[in-house]
């Protein structure tokens, strides 16, 4: 039953009859094939335009039988190609130019003819008693349809009727469908995982010349091979192949192969269909390995281990407790790693979750339960029983070599069978462990349903008549044309400070939609009046939106919604920020709303246990990741202080165990104790009212200059630099197969020293992103990395900046890698950057600063910072200006003076096996 379903699983078109001309080509000149190599009575020859020829001579049956195998399937079609090779095949029997109606030619000589396509090839079948005439007549018209076949729209069409037909039956069938669906899902990359047959809507909508293309490109004597089973005088064939198939030329094209593969699976996959009919099947599929794979012969094995009836184990669990009527075991023989499947179809009555969960322990009784000598001998005996019959048929015998030619050499036929002989309990026992995981594994369920409920068919969209004549709303007004020089945008700002101490940095302009971008920061506690606050003040933030000032967290998501804003809370350091982007008319009313949720947030406990989850999961993700990890390890690893303080970097567990400590009490008391506008700054940048949104700050903030718990002062805590001793550390993730780097080199300078400007540009050659010469090194000479960086995060306060660099790259990689890291700094060291280098990347960098002026999100933030260090934008000139300025010595020995690799840090995480 079972074996019967999977070979119905390669699409097969049968025909008896039809009619060909032999070939027109002239006979070649008498050049005897000579014999390339033999193996147990079959004999390869080969033309010099690459057809592979066996003959197996065996007169004992009064029978001749010829195969014609190539070599594509549709594991070989594209895009858009699906079930082209299977159409392919239909077409081969339409006939050439001067062969038609093969059918009536097929029944007047009495053959048996049949092409058959699977995934890895494509193959003609005729069978005749022995009959020289039918021999010539056959062998001219398989060398014709080779090379010569119409492949006419007309016959296109006129056969779409007969595949569509096909197809259906196949769609009728549980067993296939199932299978198929399974298929899919496993294989998300490989054409393993797409019907043989193809998708209907790739078949029906088949441009003709893409057919011919995909024919001529496959359909040639180096992509064939002949093969003449049965009684034929050698000598005879041999001539008659010379005949038909030498004077076809060997093409010039070559036929790529394709390198996808999937990768393993990581974790159970399960397929369910529901269609009218049948009975409810479980399957289970797993990934396999290629047929001609040193342990394909375990996992045949297994397969009957499991599979047998009536001794397999799957038998015995699910047949004889009768919790199913039928099982199997089958491993597929493709020339790349295959599935491997087992399972069941249930009886009226029984049960789908108990035969699933009876098929899993019985797969997975060999792992608890070693295969036995007696139960691979049986199997051993079975396969080898049925390997004979095969191949003491001479019928049958060029079917066997046809699949093994598609898995890679006629000769696997023998090798397989030999690898079964020699195969081992422990052979066994080992491919089960490594093969049969849950991880591994797809089940199948397919549920017959009197009522099944589908979805719309797909279908396109004439996209041209949907836009013919559209016209759109009214043209939208264009906004003001704003430079975004420094002078200019000082000019443009109003700055101001309300009664409670908040200052405030207002840049009306022109913006396209009338959108408007702010930023509120409000400033808290000093070193002593922050110690041992863990996590309270990030997760406080977090709940300003959950409930306040008398509305509920579905209100104020729906108040925020009708007023078009989109507004975050969270904490930056010292600060709980606030970020806005909403419409002119709308920032008034906004700000107002953020006030009250500011001064009177709700707290309500469940949203705090929410919030807790969330940031939960979020630490137990990121600890299997290498850039959170190495990026922990090296903050800890450059800081001094101790728990509790506010600058003490904890590591995960850590931080679980701050999370879970906040508590509805903790997060009011911090509130009331920390929060008010007290020390602040507001920036909005866009189209907006200015005297709107400043009467709109006065009333929600203009009085609030004092925590409600009382006065508190504000100091920020001080970051010096601190001595770090230099350290090279590996973090392992594993099962990630991307690795990450860092590096952080403490650097004694703050924003805006003498060496500034100079270290900007430093970093810009070396790493800075695309176009530094760790980019081009690692990227675009060695292809090392998806991407490496730098920057300098800068302390506007202390001689406390950080130098930075980072990466992503295959963890087979990191040797190179920090070869190239080490190199490029070095020779930066040694032979400094050159006036080409400077030239180039400061062009890019003042662009870049030009493009970020231009960026309102930006400005926001550069207003805002200006506010808090009492600067203006003709600081960021005066950079502009250093930059212009600079000269290649300044830059060399500002890079000599800071960068030591001797003082870095580097980080290395990954699955680094």
């Amino acid at each position: 039953m079972f074996k019967t379903l999977f070979v119905a699983l390669a699409a097969t078109s049968l025909f008896i009859g039809g009619a060909s001309a032999q070939t027109a080509a002239a006979p070649a000149a008498e050049a005897r094939l000579a014999p390339v190599t033999a193996v147990e009575g079959i004999t390869e020859y080969r033309l010099a335009n690459g057809l592979q020829l066996l003959l197996i001579p065996d007169g004992s049956k009064p029978t001749t039988t010829v195969n014609l195998t190539l070599r594509v399937g549709s594991r070989h079609e594209n895009y858009g190609e699906t079930g082209m090779a299977h159409l392919l095949e239909h077409m081969l029997f339409k006939g050439t130019p001067t062969t038609r109606n093969l059918w009536a030619e097929f029944s007047r000589r009495g053959m048996r003819a049949n092409g058959t396509t699977w995934v890895d090839r494509t193959n003609y079948f005729g069978s005749w008693s022995a009959n020289d005439e039918n021999l010539r007549w056959y062998l001219s018209w398989l060398a014709d349809g080779l090379v010569n076949s119409t492949i006419l729209k007309s016959d296109l069409d006129s056969e779409m009727t007969v595949v569509r037909n096909e197809m259906e039956g196949g769609e009728n069938n549980p067993q296939r469908i199932l299978v198929q669906q399974m298929l899919s899902s496993m294989y998300q990359w490989h054409n393993y995982g797409k019907s043989t047959i193809g998708a209907r809507s790739d078949i029906e909508n088949l441009d003709i010349e893409r057919l011919r293309a995909f024919y001529r490109k496959h359909y040639q004597p180096d992509n064939a091979t002949l093969i003449v089973s049965g009684k034929f005088d050698t000598a005879m064939v041999l001539g008659l192949v010379q005949r038909h198939f030498a004077p076809i030329p060997r093409p010039a094209r070559p036929i790529e192969s394709a390198p996808t593969l999937d990768p393993s699976q990581d974790g159970e996959r399960t397929v369910t269909v529901r269609r009218v009919g049948g009975n409810p099947l479980v399957f289970a599929g797993f990934h396999g390995v290629p047929a001609p794979h040193p342990d394909f012969a375990a996992l045949q094995m297994i397969g009957l281990v499991l599979g047998d009836d009536p001794n397999g184990r799957l038998h015995k669990r699910l047949v004889n407790q009768q919790v199913a009527t039928g099982v199997f075991g089958f491993n597929f023989a493709f020339a790349e790693p295959g599935p491997f499947l087992a399972g069941a179809v249930l009886g009226p009555g029984q049960d789908v979750e108990r035969a699933r969960q009876a098929l899993v322990a019985g797969i997975d009784s060999l792992l608890t339960e070693p295969v036995t000598a007696d139960e691979l001998e049986r199997a051993r005996r079975q396969y080898l029983n049925g390997w004979e019959r095969a191949f003491a048929n001479p019928e049958q015998v060029g079917v066997s070599i046809s699949e093994a030619i598609a898995q890679g050499d006629w000769r696997l036929a023998f090798v397989g069978r030999d690898a079964v002989r020699r195969i081992t309990l422990a052979d066994v026992q080992r491919v089960a462990a490594e093969r049969l995981l849950a991880d591994n594994r797809t089940i199948g369920i397919y549920l017959p349903t009197t009522e099944p409920k589908r979805a719309p068919a797909p279908a396109r969209v004439d996209v041209s008549a949907l836009v013919k004549d559209y016209k759109g709303d009214a043209q939208v007004a264009q906004a003001e044309a704003f430079e975004a020089t420094p002078a200019n945008i000082d000019a443009r700002t109003r700055t101001s400070r309300l009664a409670s101490g908040l200052q405030v940095a207002l840049l009306p302009k022109g913006a396209r939609g009338d959108e408007v971008r702010a930023q509120l920061r409000l400033h808290y506690g000093d070193e002593s009046s922050l110690r041992d606050v863990g996590a309270t003040p990030g997760m406080l933030a977090a709940m300003l939106d959950k409930g306040g000032a008398g509305l509920t967290r579905q209100q104020i998501a729906d108040r925020f919604t009708q007023l078009n804003a989109n507004v975050g809370f969270f904490t930056d350091d010292q600060s709980v920020v606030v970020q806005v982007n909403t419409k002119r008319d709308r920032l008034p009313e906004v700000i107002g709303l953020v006030g009250r949720l500011l001064r009177d947030p709700a707290l309500p406990a469940d949203a705090l246990d929410e919030v807790r989850r969330g940031q939960l999961a979020e630490l137990q993700r990121v600890r299997s990741e290498p850039g959170p990890q190495i990026l922990n390890r090296l903050e800890r690893h450059g800081n001094p202080y101790a728990p509790g303080d506010w600058r003490y970097q904890r590591n995960f567990d850590e931080a679980a165990q701050a999370a879970q400590a906040v508590s509805v009490d903790s997060l009011r008391n911090f509130h009331r104790r920390a929060y008010s506008a007290a020390h602040g700054q507001f920036a909005a940048v866009g189209s907006m009212d200015a005297a709107a949104v400043e009467k709109a700050l006065t009333e929600a903030f203009g009085s609030w200059s004092q925590p409600a718990a009382g006065p508190l002062p504000y100091q920020r805590v001080p970051r010096p630099l601190a001595a770090v001793k230099p350290e090279r550390f590996e973090v392992r993730t594993p099962d990630k197969a991307n690795a990450e780097f860092r590096l952080h080199l403490p650097l004694p300078v703050r924003e805006l020293d003498p060496d500034y400007a100079a270290l900007l540009m430093a970093n810009a050659i070396i790493a800075g992103g695309p176009g530094g010469r760790l980019w081009n090194r690692m990227r675009e000479k060695e292809g090392l990395s998806y991407g490496v960086g730098s920057g300098i995060r800068w302390n506007p306060y202390e001689a406390n900046s950080l130098w930075i660099v980072g990466g992503q790259f295959a963890p087979q990689n990191r040797a190179k890698m920090e070869t190239a890291l080490r190199e490029e700094v070095q020779r930066a060291l040694k032979d400094g950057f050159t006036q080409q280098e400077l030239d180039e990347r400061r062009n890019g960098e003042l662009n870049q600063r030009r493009l970020a002026r231009a960026q309102d999100g930006v400005l926001t933030g550069a207003l805002l910072n200006n506010l808090r260090l009492g600067r203006t934008f003709a600081v960021t000139q005066q950079v502009d200006d250093a930059i212009a300025r600079l000269t290649l010595e300044q830059v060399n020995a500002a890079f000599r003076r800071h960068i030591d690799p001797e003082r870095w840090t580097v980080g290395w995480g990954g699955d680094f096996k």
